[in-house]
């Protein structure tokens, strides 16, 4: 099976451990089999993996989620890269042709695209193996996943099938509707449209043609920001004659707000956290060092990160976005493909940051030219190279970074070091790149 993960999401409505760079399938808040934390995206790639082994996953998204996608899975994933975001036709559309151009794979075969960040258990997956041995029959140009409504929601768009069989073709498709309306539909038997897409790829890179006049990948790419701004639905499932359905029973949430979010959780607290026998259909979820008490108190969400403390009765909790919107911040915490770095304080002309590298870590050769910076090695082994000078670090190493010198770090084992930020200047444009030379170390 060949899968397209879609990539997205500005990280507001689940503030405050997402941000402007770290979306909510990036936020580790489940358990693995074993107990271990993983998050949304890991989730979904364990998922396909148990269900077909040999499934490659290609991942669409900005350049700017790049970091905490390799942080997550590594390398074993390919990644499709949307110069800027122009909704989900352009992007469905540029990763198909990656798959056929960059990655060789026939136009005959089988793509299935899904979000990244649904909440499902494996039957979902054993669905997108049913919907690619269906498109790969022909008989529809589409073929969709249809979700059966546990209730009349007025969140989701639905697929109204012209039959009640486990396939069948598609009759129409209703917007987001009201209460009323939603559960006329599903007592007629509509679907909710989950945004899961299986075709070949001759298929959409012929549609490509017909409303780009473009299907070569680089092309796509070098002039991505011209394309439409507009949705998959819109473009291509709306007005498709040849469409098929898949049903799927089973769980499936959105979780796109902290109300979907907690019911997802594993228990009602995560990190320190100490409720009383007292408090009543409470979740407390906390990123910081610090410990969060909650006493005598019912229905709420709280939530604690470097990024700020959210405290909200569970159902205003789906209204967080304008309020968020208010908050004027910069990032306080975010993953690179070495680790992570959390902003510990901000000054008038000073910055301190922890950095937290994994084995073999390290990021490229550069220099800035309006601050200094110095490093202060706290836990781990590894190594600096400065002007091509190479320096043992070890647990109180300190070492100074004026202006305009060349730097790079190298983590041997897990490593943690504070970073200061001195200059009149803080910001990641002052950042100028080299090219990794072999005569440096690096992994």
């Amino acid at each position: 099976m060949i899968v397209i993960l879609l990539s997205g999401g500005s990280g507001m409505r689940l503030w405050p451990l997402s941000n402007e760079v770290r979306s909510k399938q990036f936020i580790k808040i489940f358990n693995d089999p074993t107990g271990k934390r993983e998050s949304m995206v890991q989730r979904v790639y364990r998922q396909l993996k148990t269900v077909d082994p040999d499934c490659s996953v290609t991942v669409a998204t900005a350049r700017s989620q790049i970091p905490a996608i390799l942080n997550h899975l590594g390398k074993k994933v390919h990644i499709s890269i949307e110069p800027c975001r122009r909704d989900t036709f352009p992007a469905i559309v540029l990763a198909t042709a990656y798959l056929h151009d960059v990655m060789g794979i026939p136009e005959d075969e089988v793509a299935v695209v899904c979000p990244v960040d649904p909440y499902v258990e494996l039957g979902y997956f054993e669905a997108l193996k049913r919907m690619d041995a269906q498109a790969a029959k022909g008989e529809a140009n589409l073929v969709l996943m249809g979700i059966e409504p546990t209730y009349p929601s007025k969140k989701y768009g639905y697929i109204i099938p012209n039959d009640c069989g486990a396939v069948s073709t598609v009759k129409m498709f209703k917007e987001k509707p009201d209460a009323a309306a939603a559960q006329e539909y599903i007592a007629g038997g509509a679907l909710w449209n989950g945004g899961v897409f299986a075709y070949k790829l001759k298929y959409m890179l012929n549609r490509a043609k017909e409303l780009l006049n473009c299907t070569k990948y680089q092309e796509l790419y070098d002039h991505y920001e011209e394309l439409p701004k507009i949705s998959f639905d819109y473009a291509v499932v709306e007005k498709e004659p040849s469409i098929q359905v898949i049903r799927y029973r089973g769980e499936w949430k959105d979780v796109g707000t902290w109300n979907t979010m907690v019911e997802a959780m594993h228990g009602n607290t995560l990190g320190h956290v100490i409720l009383n026998e007292q408090c009543e259909n409470v979740h407390v979820l906390n990123e910081l060092e610090v410990p969060v008490l909650a006493m005598n108190v019912q229905n709420l969400i709280i939530s604690a990160s470097p990024q700020g403390i959210l405290v909200t009765e569970k159902h205003a909790s789906a209204h967080i976005k304008p309020f968020v919107g208010m908050i004027d911040q910069r990032a306080r915490f975010y993953e690179k493909a070495w680790g992570e770095i959390m902003v510990l304080d901000v000054g008038e002309s000073s910055m301190t940051l922890r950095l937290k590298l994994i084995p073999g870590g390290t990021f490229r050769y550069h220099r800035h030219e309006l601050r200094d910076e110095s490093w202060t090695v706290v836990e781990g082994t590894g190594e600096a190279v400065v002007n091509d000078q190479t320096i043992p670090l070890h647990p109180g190493s300190v070492v100074n970074l004026p202006r305009g010198c060349m730097h790079n770090l190298v983590a041997y084992t897990h490593m943690t070091v504070i970073e200061i930020m001195c200059g009149e200047k803080l910001s990641d444009d002052d950042y100028i790149k080299f090219p990794r030379d072999e005569k440096r170390p690096h992994f």
